[in-house]
């Protein structure tokens, strides 16, 4: 009896770390979402500052698109390497086609670099790994090399 509780605590534990620790891949997101954590850009008032608590990545792309298939490792590896540090987003321009033209999206892919409380900066195109490293150490963390 005492093994038992004592394995399903650790587990339970064990489990809860995991979801709170590590982002370990882009996280899909809809419209609501893109609303209620990136940037409500119905609210007239707003200056399109994300609303996250932690900085983000949010990528517009396709599953067709060959430079989207080449930014999802790209994205992949972000996401395990920054984990619990920012959030990598990603939205499927086919399955959320009223966003995607809501927002002005043109060309896919499509990168928001989303600082906290700030204005997102916008990348079009494929980019290198190192170039989006760079956003991320310049925009979100602020970590300026000279």
């Amino acid at each position: 009896m005492r093994k038992t509780l004592f394995l399903t605590a650790f587990l339970m534990i064990f489990g809860l770390s995991e979801a709170i620790y590590a982002q370990k891949k882009p996280i899909e997101i809809n419209k609501q979402d893109f609303i209620s954590k990136v940037i409500n850009y119905e609210d007239l008032n707003d200056s399109w500052q994300y609303l996250g608590d932690k900085p983000a990545i949010v990528e517009f792309y396709a599953d067709w698109c060959p430079p989207c298939k080449v930014m999802a490792s790209v994205l992949k590896d972000l996401a395990k390497e920054y984990a619990g540090k920012m959030y990598v987003y990603k939205i499927n321009v086919d399955k959320q086609k009223e966003l995607s033209k809501e927002i002005g999206i043109a060309s896919i892919p499509t990168i928001f670099i989303c600082p906290v409380g700030k204005q997102p900066l916008v990348v079009s195109g494929a980019v290198s790994k190192e170039t989006l490293q760079m956003y991320i150490e310049e925009e979100l963390f602020g970590n300026i090399s000279e």
